[in-house]
């Protein structure tokens, strides 16, 4: 893609995207970011009594993805499990006499902790009904202690509706304080923002961070595409054609309808950005004539101001989520498109990508100093994969090798997944990966999906 000045090329500009570089050793980025080794922890599936039974195919298969998908656990493979599985930890029975001739009585942590399953946790469960509401009582335990008291890290009630949407619900809560005794933070509750072309038109969709409970929140019959969420979680801003030309619309997500947003006359204003504070927007216009720049706004639209001067196409731009005076963004001041940083009052641009290619759609990392983008440089040129960046020491790392059409790489609230669009599959999904490459995930089927948002919210 050549950015051009004329409208087709700031189109092109915005509504393109784009990665690959050969660049494919490991690096301290993704040690950071994912961490080193791993604990094995065993997840056997949870029995119920009654009615609750019914619902225990949605809870296990939901606890054992959660912590799969964490990128904090090697999961032990359930066909290498013990043939008594406790429930309780009433359930444990150590060992009768003394090594070496120790009579076993029951399950163990042994069981556990030694071969074939190797595992340093073991979760241990059971379900059941109580005032028509399904209730969970789980525990967590470190199978390498030898005392059954001191191996267990917490235990804990959970309750749900009696269905399989509470089920899920149970599943994701126990697993949430699982990760938060590892110093992790769940997804559960998290949102993913997104356009799809299911309905006929392109409208903007959000669904669970695992894929679940997709629902349609726009139906202005038109192309809506490139979605910023409010910090707080009360507004989702968006570039629509919906009245003609492409403009910005503000949404409240609390009640769905359309709030108050005025748009400079230009022939594009597009790729909306909340700053931190909730309190203005940056976006990219043409108001000032000729090409696409990066101007900030309240967010009604008013007190607008221009942020940097160049003739050069510039577009998609993004807040440090930490410091709030940085952005990066798209820019075409060395030719192709390339990912650049600058202060927010538009001083000390530097260039972070090495001016190969083209590079294109930059995402701050939760912690202020990564990025991830979209790259056509490598082994397959004219494709776009998925790199990430210490933005300090400008080292990347590629994440996706050879496998479609990649682009539009956003990080996860926790700062350990990134959500990202693909062709990988025949036609253009919604995917999740962990900040190593692993853990593929694809969480669209209907239609063609593209553009995601993870709100924590």
């Amino acid at each position: 893609m050549t950015l051009k000045k004329s409208y087709v090329g700031i189109l092109a500009a915005v509504l393109g995207a784009g990665a690959l570089l050969w660049a494919q050793q490991q690096s301290d980025i993704i040690i950071k970011l994912v961490g080193g080794t791993m604990p094995v922890i065993a997840v056997p599936d949870v029995r119920g009594s009654g009615d609750a039974q019914q619902h225990m195919g949605v809870f296990n298969q939901t606890l054992f993805a959660d912590l799969q998908d964490s990128g904090l656990f090697k999961m032990a493979p359930k066909s290498m499990y013990p043939l008594e599985v406790p429930q309780r930890p009433q359930d444990f029975r150590p060992p009768a006499g003394a090594p070496p001739r120790q009579q076993r009585q029951g399950p163990w942590l042994t069981d556990w902790s030694q071969p074939p399953v190797s595992a340093n946790y073991l979760t241990v469960g059971y379900a059941a009904v109580q005032n028509d509401r399904l209730v969970f009582f789980g525990w967590l335990y470190n199978v390498g202690q030898t005392d059954v008291n001191n191996a267990q890290v917490f235990g804990k009630v959970y309750f749900g509706s009696l269905d399989a949407a509470g089920a899920r619900q149970v599943a994701h809560d126990f697993a949430a304080d699982i990760l938060a005794r590892m110093g992790a933070q769940s997804l559960a509750g998290s949102k993913i923002y997104f356009t799809s072309d299911r309905s006929g038109h392109k409208e903007i969709w959000v669904m669970d961070f695992d894929g679940e409970n997709q629902k349609q929140l726009t139906r202005l019959r038109s192309i809506s595409r490139f979605i910023a969420v409010s910090p707080d979680g009360s507004r989702l801003a968006f570039m629509t054609f919906a009245k003609g030309t492409p403009e910005i619309m503000m949404m409240s997500l609390e009640t769905g309808r359309m709030l108050p947003f005025y748009n400079q006359r230009a022939s594009l204003n597009s790729n909306p950005e909340f700053t931190p504070d909730g309190q203005s927007l940056l976006f990219s216009s043409t108001a000032a004539g000729g090409s696409a720049q990066i101007f900030q706004c309240n967010v009604n639209g008013s007190g607008l101001r221009r942020v940097g001067v160049t003739s050069a196409i510039e577009v998609e731009p993004k807040v440090n989520p930490k410091s709030g005076t940085e952005i990066v963004m798209t820019s075409g001041r060395s030719g192709p498109p390339q990912v650049y940083k600058m202060n927010i009052d538009g001083t000390d641009v530097v260039r972070l990508t090495s001016g190969e290619g083209d590079a294109v759609n930059p995402s701050w990392n939760p912690n202020g100093q990564h990025i991830a983008f979209s790259w056509t440089r490598g082994f397959e040129p004219g494709n776009y994969n998925i790199f990430i960046m210490d933005v300090a020491s400008r080292e990347y790392v590629q994440l996706t090798h050879g496998a479609g059409r990649n682009e539009n790489p956003v990080w996860a609230p926790d700062g350990r997944h990134l959500a990202f669009s693909s062709n990988r599959s025949g036609s253009t999904q919604i995917w999740t990966m962990l900040a190593d490459g692993t853990k593929l995930r694809r969480l669209t089927s209907q239609g063609r999906n593209e553009n995601p948002v993870w709100s924590k919210n």
